[in-house]
């Protein structure tokens, strides 16, 4: 009886108290201004959302402006000059891959502007490097139209769900990961700060998103600019202790799903498509004038602040 109930209190302890365990983790990565030119891949591909993006290259990038340093800052924008011909290639933006691939980790994102306009799809994500979705997507900061919240999400393959009761500030959205499920809407939570995405992100002074992965969760928290910002995370340390940032704004635990299983090395992305299968197919619901693709093809003044301002990402890992 007595070996039954130590048993039963293991098993309480692993799934429910090793979750939200935290640690303190040494830099292993800091990038900032033209780091990125070396330690990121510009990916030139079809968008896999079919977006009406055309993504350039680093080397043509660069030559439009489209891509400059300022200081530590990384400004990445799509192009705010150009109509568009209908049926030809799409406005021309940014994709950008991490060349190191990361599990256990933490990383921090210092955003001070983020793409806003109708028509834009901009997100900060991470995912697999091997077949989508066997590896997993971790989408960090996310959305369109201009219309929040931001809503942090995993995709998954079959197999991988959410409790509905858990500790985090935001709001659970769906609770089944697969992507084979709900149009592929993933398991999300909204960060319903409307200082998190878009035109108050941007009013505000942009923010920090931060990550946590461990093979017991995923966590993801959110600081405005304006807020009271953890020491570790607002200034370049070379540590970090998520055991002060308080509770998150997405709290993913391993208790439904096998995080290890589900998720393997992931790449660090950041992109700004328009339209596509999200932003297009909300678009009629958003407020925003005409169709999404004639919109995107013949305003491109309305662009003029569709443009990521990254004043670094910072990798941590265990110690």
């Amino acid at each position: 009886m007595m070996k039954n109930i130590f048993a039963s209190l293991a098993l309480f302890a692993y799934f429910y108290v090793r979750p939200t365990l935290a640690a303190t983790y040494g830099l292993t990565d800091s990038w900032t201004g033209s780091a990125f030119f070396s330690e990121f891949t510009w990916e030139n591909i079809p968008d896999p959302t079919n977006g009406r993006v055309n993504y350039l290259d680093q080397a043509t990038s660069r030559s439009l402006g489209l891509a400059t340093v300022d200081g530590e800052d990384l400004i990445l924008r799509s192009d705010h000059t150009t109509v568009l011909t209908p049926g030809g290639p799409g406005r021309n933006s940014f994709r950008i891959r991490s060349n190191k691939v990361f599990t256990t980790h933490v990383a921090v994102f210092n955003i001070k502007h983020m793409p806003q306009g109708c028509g834009t799809w901009p997100a900060v994500w991470e995912v697999t490097k091997n077949t989508w979705p066997d590896g997993g997507e971790i989408d960090i900061l996310e959305g369109v139209n201009d219309q929040g919240p931001n809503v942090v999400s995993l995709h998954t393959s079959p197999g991988c769900t959410m409790p509905a009761n858990r500790v985090e500030l935001g709001e659970d959205a769906t609770f089944d990961c697969n992507i084979f499920a709900n149009s592929n809407s993933g398991c999300g939570t909204r960060v319903t700060d409307p200082r998190g995405y878009g035109p108050e992100f941007n009013a505000n002074g942009g923010g920090w998103y931060a990550i946590e992965r461990t093979p017991a969760f995923i966590k993801v928290w959110f600081w405005s600019n304006s807020d009271l910002v953890p020491n570790d995370v607002r200034n370049s340390g070379i540590t970090v202790n998520t055991d002060g940032w308080g509770t998150p704004w997405a709290f993913f635990p391993n208790t439904q799903c096998n995080l290890e299983e589900h998720f393997d090395e992931h790449f660090i992305v950041v992109n700004l498509t328009f339209c596509g299968d999200f932003a297009g197919a909300v678009y009629p619901f958003s407020g925003c004038p005409s169709t999404c693709n004639d919109f995107v093809e013949n305003n491109p003044n309305a662009f003029n602040e569709a443009f990521f301002t990254l004043g670094g990402i910072r990798v941590f890992g265990t110690q």
